[in-house]
C-alpha cells in the first residue's frame, strides 16, 4: 500500500513530516498552500477555494492571502532547485505538466488560524481530523522555535558570567546552533 493510500483511509496516519514539509514561511507567517491543503483534505483545489470564497468574511488577511506573482515565482524556483535531481524537461517523456507548477491563478495561502477556520467550512470528518493534525504540527514547530530561542538566551547569559576560558566552548555551541552557510561552489571549468 502506498503512503498516500495508507493515510487516505485513516487521516491520523498522515506522517507529521509530510505536513511539516508543506508549511512555508511567507510574509513573516507560517502558511500552507491551497493545493497542499486540498490534497490533505482529499478535495480538489478548486472546490476548496470555492468554499472559501463563499465564506470570505471568515478569512481576513491574517488568516488567508493570495501570493503575489513574485512570491509565487520565488516559491516555484525553490521547488525546482529542490527537485532538480528528479526534474525532467517538459518536452521529454513527460507529456503532462507537473501539477501546481503551471497554475492559471496565483495560489491562496492559509495561516494557522486560516487552516483552523477551514474545518468549519469544509464540513467533513476528514477535514476535522486533518485539521487536528495540522494544528498539532504548527504547535510543535512553535515549541521548537521557542526552545531554540530560550537555549540561545541561556548560553548568552552564561557567556557573560564566565571568563575567557569558556569562550571556546561557547563559540562551539553557537556554531552548532547556527551552522555556517555552505560556501557556493564556483561555476565554470577548472583545468
Amino acid at each position: 500500500m502506498t503512503e498516500k493510500k495508507a493515510y487516505t483511509k485513516n487521516p491520523s496516519l498522515i506522517p507529521q513530516k509530510h505536513i511539516e514539509n508543506k508549511i512555508l514561511f511567507i510574509r513573516g507567517h507560517k502558511v500552507m498552500l491551497d493545493k497542499d491543503l486540498a490534497e490533505l483534505y482529499e478535495v480538489q483545489t478548486k472546490v476548496l477555494n470555492q468554499a472559501v470564497k463563499r465564506n470570505l468574511d471568515r478569512f481576513p488577511e491574517d488568516f488567508m492571502f493570495q501570493m503575489t506573482k513574485e512570491e509565487f515565482e520565488n516559491w516555484k524556483s525553490q521547488i525546482v532547485t529542490s527537485n532538480q535531481a528528479e526534474k525532467t524537461s517538459l518536452r521529454s517523456q513527460n507529456v503532462t505538466l507537473k501539477q501546481g507548477q503551471h497554475r492559471k491563478y496565483l495560489p491562496y495561502v492559509f495561516t494557522e488560524q486560516g487552516v483552523s477556520m477551514l474545518s468549519s467550512i469544509l464540513n467533513s470528518n476528514r477535514a476535522i481530523q486533518v485539521n487536528i493534525q495540522i494544528m498539532r504540527t504548527f504547535t510543535k514547530l512553535r515549541e521548537l522555535m521557542t526552545t531554540h530561542k530560550e537555549l540561545r538566551q541561556k548560553i548568552e547569559t552564561m557567556e557573560q558570567k564566565y571568563d575567557y576560558q569558556f569562550k571556546i566552548v561557547f563559540d562551539a555551541i553557537k556554531k552548532l546552533l547556527d551552522p555556517p552557510a555552505e560556501p557556493k561552489k564556483p561555476i565554470g571549468f577548472r583545468p
